[in-house]
């Protein structure tokens, strides 16, 4: 959520902030309710200024003995008068609010401009390219293998939710343990096991709700929420908090299993693991001052090369355009793969600056130099596993038709450094 006085001191900043977005939200129908908010609010303090001014005169009268009834009467309009005013000051507020939790994060100066991914800027391209002859797509590659099964899948919950077999199985469970010794041994970050069902509060206060809602799944009983990402209970670990600003940064690490409506149609550019209803991904998410969320940001996206690069995977970085950045970033970066079967680019994860955007609505404050303000939330995926795979499987094919497993994940599989082929 924006800083409420952008509305009424640095609306331009607002406008050519969502014009650079591509962004439409009706701020002039914002600014007049805001306008007439506050006038009603001036209304309201005098109102209750008028009542207890009458409020203490009808105590002295009574006190002296005199006749207070003119004055109590008084005091009882001014009542009914206030909860006038206070409906209309309520109902303004909350039609405010309703549009203000749909205005999308400003983005910094210095993201490039852009509409579409057409226009997002690779930063740099890492890592040794496949050299080969071109591999089987992961999906077929898989079925002969043994390791994952689609179709058992999709008879239990439909398309989109893989059942791992196996080796499979344990191939995803030591990517995932991978990643998180990583962040823990050697980034830094305290270990999180939060819960997969989170309250609506969470998911508003991370942008997921109310933009987002037919994207997320639901336990309607409960009104609770299945997890899109663990951004979501690790960001609002803090909420309705006042950070110790010596505790800062605060840095968590959590896997969890993810679940997204969005992950779209079953065709031939979704095949495979490529988009899942349901998958698997470990999470940073990063607490900070305001003045070091830019240095920390950098570090995220380090940190996830960083997994890439001990995998042996090719990879690039893109900083995104401002119109394909995230509704709550200020500023982003995808990390992508190439998959060779496929011929093309796959995006492992996304780090994210929110800036405030996130703290104002989960309302996480630190106090600094005797001010209470805001803190900055930052994270990223370290990774996701899904298109690790798909690159994974389509890079490191074995000439006999077996999975070369790459050597960080070796100690992960009781030492196995090859899946080899099923015997015919």
């Amino acid at each position: 959520m924006l800083d409420p006085r952008l509305y009424r001191e640095d609306i331009d900043r607002i406008r050519q902030g969502l014009e650079r977005r591509g962004a439409k939200v009706d701020l002039d129908t914002m600014v007049n309710l805001d306008i007439e908010k506050r006038k009603i609010n001036v209304r309201l303090d005098q109102l209750k200024s008028e009542r207890n001014a009458a409020t203490e005169k009808i105590a002295q009268m009574k006190r002296s003995g005199q006749d207070a009834q003119e004055h109590i009467e008084k005091t009882r309009a001014l009542g009914d008068e206030i909860k006038v005013q206070q409906d209309k000051f309520n109902d303004l507020e909350g039609r405010f609010q309703a549009m203000a939790l749909l205005v999308p994060n400003l983005p910094q100066a210095s993201v490039p401009d852009g509409r579409t991914s057409a226009d997002n800027v690779v930063r740099r391209e890492s890592g040794r390219k496949y050299e080969g002859p071109k591999p089987k797509h992961h999906l077929d590659f898989s079925r002969e293998l043994g390791l994952h099964d689609f179709e058992r899948g999709a008879k239990i919950a439909g398309s989109g939710f893989p059942i791992y077999v196996g080796l499979g199985a344990r191939l995803e469970r030591a990517l995932i343990n991978f990643f998180l010794d990583e962040h823990i041994t050697h980034n830094g970050f305290t270990e999180i096991q939060p819960p997969v069902l989170v309250n609506q509060a969470a998911m508003i206060g991370t942008g997921q709700l109310p933009k987002f809602a037919e994207d997320m799944y639901t336990i309607g009983d409960d009104g609770l929420y299945l997890v899109p990402t663990a951004e979501v209970p690790l960001t609002n670990m803090h909420s309705n908090e006042v950070l110790d600003a010596a505790s800062l940064p605060i840095a968590y690490a959590a896997y969890t299993t993810c679940f997204r409506r969005e992950a779209g149609s079953w065709g031939k550019e979704t095949r495979g693991f490529q988009r899942l209803h349901q998958f698997d991904k470990v999470e940073m998410v990063q607490f900070t001052e305001p003045s070091k969320s830019e240095e920390a940001h950098q570090k995220l996206v380090g940190y996830a090369e960083g997994l890439l690069q001990k995998l042996d995977l090719h990879y690039r970085v893109l900083e995104l355009c401002t119109g394909d950045m995230g509704f709550g970033a200020a500023k982003c970066y995808d990390l992508e793969v190439f998959a060779p079967a496929e011929e093309r680019w796959l995006e492992v994860s996304s780090v994210s600056n929110f800036e405030d955007f996130q703290a104002r609505r989960a309302n996480i404050r630190t106090k600094l130099e005797g001010k209470t303000q805001f803190v900055h939330t930052l994270n990223g995926s370290g990774l996701a596993t899904p298109r690790v795979l798909v690159a994974l499987l389509e890079r490191n094919q074995t000439a006999e038709g077996g999975f070369r497993i790459p050597e960080v994940l070796q100690p992960y599989m009781g030492g196995l450094k090859e899946i080899p082929p099923k015997k015919k």
